[in-house]
This record gives structure tokens, sequence and C-alpha cells, in this order.
């Protein structure tokens, strides 16, 4: 599996956005980089495809199954769809419910069997979550130091509606598609979707 190795801090300074929504807490000294000549029409399709591929952690195979996806979805628009796709996987959800700091901690949790999804341990960070679905932390795993930690360190942020979250017995539930509205993710999904459809 592909893997991008390349520092975060340096990923998020050369797109122009906050480490922030990651969910890293690390913040940079140094300033952008400093646009020497105008960006063309496909250059800032391209940045915003990269800014989304970037905070959701996904490769361009991946991020195109995606997007074709969400083009067959006949309700809404292909853009926002492609954002609620995004958001509704098992990775982002753990992340989104805080209970872990950042996606790519998720991730982790999620790949070693810590994550259950109805009952049933799922390893699979890119698993699609269901409106309905309740995910846990492991019964095994709940009185970790580990999440002791996430929680203290999570505490406070933000659950949007379309969640529900029990922070004291370590688990939640999807209970809708999030709108557009809900997501934070600072993106113009419109510039994919024109990229896209070149």
């Amino acid at each position: 599996m592909a893997i991008n190795r390349q520092p975060v801090m340096k990923r998020a300074r050369s797109l122009g956005i906050e480490a922030a929504f990651t969910g890293s807490s690390k913040k940079s000294k140094k300033k952008p980089p400093m646009m020497r000549k105008k960006i063309s029409e496909y250059g800032l399709q391209l940045k915003e495809k990269q800014k989304a591929k970037f905070c959701y952690g996904v490769l361009e195979k991946q991020f195109k199954a995606y997007y074709e996806k969400a083009a067959r979805i006949r309700a809404g628009t292909t853009g926002e769809n492609l954002l609620a796709l995004l958001e509704m996987r098992l990775d982002n959800v753990v992340y989104r419910m805080g209970l872990a700091r950042t996606r790519m901690e998720a991730r982790q949790l999620v790949s070693h069997k810590l994550i259950t999804v109805n009952g049933k341990k799922v390893n699979i960070p890119s698993y699609h979550t269901k409106i309905g679905d309740i995910i846990e932390v492991t019964p095994s795993r709940k009185d970790s130091v580990r999440f002791a930690d996430i929680l203290a360190a999570t505490e406070g942020r933000r659950v949007e509606s379309w969640l529900d979250i029990d922070t004291n017995n370590l688990k939640g539930s999807v209970l809708a598609m999030p709108t557009r509205e809900q997501i934070d993710t600072p993106v113009n999904e419109t510039f994919i979707v024109e990229l896209y459809s070149k």
C-alpha cells in the first residue's frame, strides 16, 4: 500500500491550510511559500483536490473512486456528495467523535482492531459507515491509559449533530449523512468537480 511520508506541517504549509484540520495540534512558525506568479485555473482546481486528499488521508486512486461514486448519487450535488462520502469513512467518524486526536491516529486505532462497528471488529479505515451504525472502542481497551489521554486531549471538541457520542462509554452512533454546513474542511468542492469533469 502506498503511503505519503512527507511531513504533515510541510504539506499543510504548501497547501496553505492549518494542520488543525487534520487534528494536529502542531503550529508552524514558518510562513506559507510566497506565490511568485498567478495560479492558473487548473492549478487552483488541482490544489483543492490535494487539500481534500491531504485532510482525509486518501491517495489518488481511492479519491477518484469516491468521486465516481459521488457522481452516481442522484440526490444533491456531486461535490457535496463527495465530501459526505469522505466524512462517512470509519477513520474520520472515529476522529469526529473525539475518540482520536488526529485522523492518522484514528486510522491506526481502526487498523489495530481497537474499534468495533455494531459489535464487530473492523480494521479497514476506509470502511463506509451507515446511518444507525454504532461505533465503539473494544471493551478490553476502554479502561486503557491511551483512551483516557485521548479523551483529555479532545475534551471540548465540537461534535456535529449528525453524530452522537457517549464519552463515558467510548461509544457513539451515526445519526444522519452530514450536510455541507456541517463539514468544516477548508475545500472548495466545486473546483474538484470541474477538474474531474474535463
